[in-house]
């Protein structure tokens, strides 16, 4: 998943028709209020010429007196505002009848604060970027409520972490808080269950308002390989780099870490993103099916004291579901 080139331009086309579109919709709103209530306009007019007459006081008084003339033009409107909710509220229409109505107030629908991406944005581009991955499917299907601990039933030691796991992922994701999560290592043999809870966990994260961006070592590594050797030309005006994401999301979950070629430069960059995000106290999950001394073994001792000294770990044991379900079709 990635903030491409694509998915940003579509989005951003999005957000400004959208913007428009509601701007447009309280312009009918008006033009319908003053066909209802012709009175009504020529309070419109003589509000919209308020901000003329206090630019005409301001180059022509001073002091005290442009002080005075000030606080009557603002008791004019205050009292012109007031006569119009009542003139609304006495034909049957609400006092923010044609206000325009954003989806984001922060934002005005616009994705922008400024120059700084909305949430909103940033979360549109996440969602994006899921239903480019192919990761929308797994959050529709891994839910914490479909993860099955009773699968390893067979191993009562296995089967009480598959319990303490989902108890304790499940927490951590609804009382969620960038500034205080902790890191979270996910260890274990392929088909434990370790995606599974991270998708869940992003899920319900996601739903809580907060921004997550959820990949594969191999993809989150790519991007970087992207942004240094494959791009062509420089990006559009406000368009983030790929990789801004992996420093900036509010959590961050890499999912098959030790499945991506390690060079020089991917271990580099890895150890950029988990040292970046330590530092700026921003939550972070990986899961991987090295132990931990094929950690050590693969990565550099920066790494790995990095994932042993700031990240919780979660074990998980057992037996693949997937080997389980099959044995017990047969």
């Amino acid at each position: 998943m990635s903030y491409n080139r694509e998915n940003y331009i579509r989005l951003k086309k999005q957000f400004e028709e959208r913007s428009a579109a509601a701007e447009r919709a309280a312009e009918m709103r008006r033009a319908e209020l003053h066909a209802a209530i012709p009175e009504l306009k020529g309070m419109d007019d003589a509000q919209a010429q308020i901000g003329l007459r206090m630019f005409k006081l301001a180059m022509e008084l001073s002091g005290e007196e442009l002080e005075e003339a000030i606080k009557k033009l603002q008791y004019e409107t205050e009292q012109l505002a007031a006569d119009r909710s009542a003139l609304l509220l006495a034909h049957g229409y609400p006092p923010d009848y044609d206000k325009v109505k954003y989806e984001c107030p922060t934002c005005m629908d616009t994705g922008f604060v400024g120059t700084k991406m909305c949430s909103c944005f940033r979360r549109a581009l996440v969602f994006a970027g899921y239903e480019s991955s192919g990761i929308a499917e797994l959050i529709r299907t891994q839910s914490f409520e479909t993860f099955d601990p009773s699968c390893q039933r067979a191993d009562p030691k296995s089967y009480e972490l598959a319990n303490l796991n989902l108890s304790f992922c499940r927490n951590y994701a609804e009382t969620f808080d960038p500034a205080t999560s902790p890191n979270l290592l996910l260890i274990g043999a392929t088909g434990l269950g370790k995606t599974h809870l991270s998708t869940a966990i992003a899920k319900t994260v996601i739903e809580r308002g907060f921004d997550v961006v959820y990949d594969t070592a191999q993809n989150v590594l790519a991007d970087f390989e992207y942004e240094r050797f494959g791009r062509h030309g420089e990006p559009e005006a406000g368009e983030p780099p790929r990789t801004s994401k992996y420093f900036e999301c509010e959590l961050l979950i890499i999912d098959d870490l030790g499945t991506e070629v390690a060079n020089q430069f991917t271990v580099s960059c890895l150890y950029n993103i988990i040292n970046t995000r330590v530092n700026k106290h921003l939550p972070t999950i990986i899961n991987t099916n090295l132990g931990r001394e094929d950690l050590r073994r693969r990565y550099a001792d920066r790494i790995t004291s990095r994932l042993f000294g700031e990240f919780r770990p979660l074990l998980f044991t057992g037996t693949d579901v997937r080997t389980l379900k099959l044995s017990s079709n047969g």
